[in-house]
C-alpha cells in the first residue's frame, strides 16, 4: 500500500520539498499552540483568542490576491526558501520581545509580518508541485503534501503543549525559528531549471499593490486569474467548497478550544493530544484516499465527507459532554480526521488536473484568500456568540447549520 508513496519519495526534489514542509510546519503549529496557551491563561474571552488568531489570518486577506500574480513571475523554488528564511528571522525576534516587558502588540505585529511572508510561500509551493511530479502522480503527491500538514499536527501540536508547559513560550518560538531555517535549506538544495526572475522593483510594486496603487499590468493579470476562476466550473466548485469548509473550521476553532477547556479542565496539554489524534486520522485517511481516489468521483467524495464532517461536529460535542475524558476526546478526534481527510487532497488534485498551469499561482493565491476570509469572518461571529451562549450550544448549532449547508453541494453535484 505504501509502495507508491515510497517510490515518489525516492525522487530527490520531491523528498526535499516534503521534508522541508514537515519541519517548518512542525514549528508553525508549535507557535500556534504557544499563542493559544498564552492567551488562554491571560483571558477567558473567546473574542481575545479570536483576535490573536486573526493576526495569522489577516495577512491572507491582504496578500493572497497579490501573491499569486508575483509567484507566477518568480522562480517558485527561490520564493520558497527566501520566505522560509525570512520567517525564521521574524519568529526568532519574538523571544527577545518576551524577555523583559512582554509587549504583546509588538509580538502580534511580528506574527503578522511572519505570516504575511508566508502568503507568498503557499501558492509558490502548490504551483511548484507539478514541476517536480509527473501528472500521473499528482494524487499521490497531494496525499503526501497533505501528510506533511498532518505530521506537523501530530508533532507540532502534540509536543507543543508539552514544550509550552515544561519549557515556556520563549523556547517554543526559538524551536519554531530553527525549523524554518532547516526548511529553507531543504528547498535551497532542490535542483531544477525554472523560468522567472525576481526584480528588486517587485518589492515596491507589492507595497503599491497593498496600497491600491498597482500598475495596470498587475490589474490585467489579476483580472485574467479571476476571469478564469469564474468561468472554469471545476475551479469555481473548488472555491465554493473551500469557502464552506474554512468557514466551518473558523467558527469551530475558538469555540472548540473553550469547549475542550471547560469539559476537560486543561489549557494546552489535552489540546495537544487531541491535535495529535486529529492529525493521525487525517494522515491515515489521506493515505487511504490517495490510493483509491481514481475509483470514485472526486466531487461526490468531497461533498459526502463534508456532510459527514458537519454532522460529526454536533455528534462529537454531545458525546464528549456526556462522557468527558481525554481518552474519549482523542478517539473522537481521530474519527473526525478520517472523515474530513479526502476533502483537502481531492480539492488540490482537482485544481492541479483541471486548471491552467500558467495560472496556478494566481488560482491558489486566490483560493487562500477566499478560504481564509470565510475563516476569519466565521471565527469572530462564533467567538462573540460563545461569550453569550455556552461553547457546547455553539458547537452543536454550528454542526447542525453546517449540515444543512453541505446538503447544497450533495444535491447540486450529485451526478459528479
Amino acid at each position: 500500500m505504501i509502495g507508491p508513496y515510497l517510490k515518489l519519495l525516492r525522487k530527490r526534489n520531491f523528498f526535499l520539498l516534503w521534508f522541508g514542509q514537515i519541519v517548518s510546519q512542525f514549528g508553525d503549529k508549535l507557535t500556534q499552540i504557544a499563542l493559544i496557551g498564552f492567551v488562554s491563561r491571560a483571558s477567558e474571552s473567546s473574542a481575545s483568542l479570536a483576535f490573536t488568531i486573526s493576526m495569522t489570518i489577516v495577512p491572507v486577506l491582504i496578500f493572497s490576491p497579490i501573491s499569486g500574480v508575483y509567484v507566477d513571475r518568480w522562480s517558485k523554488r527561490k520564493t520558497m526558501y527566501i520566505c522560509d528564511f525570512l520567517r525564521g528571522i521574524f519568529i526568532l525576534l519574538i523571544p527577545f520581545c518576551f524577555v523583559s516587558y512582554r509587549p504583546l502588540p509588538l509580538i502580534y505585529f511580528i506574527v503578522f509580518i511572519s505570516f504575511s511572508v508566508g502568503r507568498f510561500f503557499i501558492p509558490a509551493k502548490m504551483a511548484f508541485i507539478p514541476q517536480i511530479v509527473d501528472g500521473k502522480d499528482i494524487f499521490l503527491a497531494n496525499s503526501l503534501i497533505s501528510v506533511t500538514a498532518t505530521i506537523a499536527a501530530i508533532l507540532g501540536v502534540g509536543f507543543g503543549g508539552i514544550i509550552v508547559d515544561h519549557f515556556g513560550v520563549d523556547t517554543a518560538f526559538v524551536i519554531d525559528a530553527v525549523t524554518f531555517f532547516i526548511s529553507a535549506l531543504a528547498v535551497f538544495f532542490i535542483v531544477i531549471k525554472e523560468r522567472g526572475k525576481f526584480s528588486p522593483g517587485d518589492i515596491v510594486n507589492i507595497g503599491k499593490a497593498v496600497a491600491a496603487t498597482v500598475k495596470v499590468s498587475f490589474v490585467k493579470e489579476l483580472k485574467e486569474g479571476v476571469h478564469y476562476i469564474l468561468n472554469s466550473q471545476p475551479t469555481r466548485y473548488a472555491f465554493m467548497i473551500f469557502l464552506f469548509l474554512f468557514s466551518c473550521v473558523g467558527g469551530t476553532f475558538p469555540v472548540f478550544t473553550r469547549f475542550i477547556q471547560s469539559v476537560l479542565g486543561t489549557y494546552t496539554k489535552d489540546l495537544g493530544f487531541i491535535g495529535v489524534s486529529l492529525g493521525t486520522g487525517i494522515f491515515a485517511g489521506s493515505l487511504i484516499y490517495g490510493r483509491v481516489a481514481h475509483k470514485f468521483s472526486v466531487k461526490k467524495v468531497i461533498n459526502f465527507t463534508a456532510l459527514l464532517g458537519a454532522l460529526y461536529i454536533a455528534v462529537f460535542s454531545i458525546l464528549l459532554r456526556a462522557f468527558p475524558s481525554s481518552k474519549n476526546a482523542v478517539a473522537l478526534s481521530f474519527l473526525m480526521g478520517l472523515i474530513i481527510s479526502p476533502i483537502f487532497v481531492g480539492v488540490n488534485s482537482l485544481l492541479h488536473k483541471e486548471s491552467s498551469k500558467e495560472l496556478l499561482g494566481r488560482i491558489f493565491g486566490s483560493l487562500e484568500f477566499i478560504s481564509h476570509f470565510g475563516f476569519l469572518i466565521s471565527m469572530f461571529i462564533f467567538a462573540y456568540l460563545a461569550d453569550i451562549f455556552s461553547p457546547f450550544t455553539i458547537m452543536v448549532s454550528l454542526g447542525i447549520i453546517s449540515s444543512f449547508l453541505s446538503l447544497f453541494f450533495v444535491i447540486k453535484y450529485r451526478k459528479g
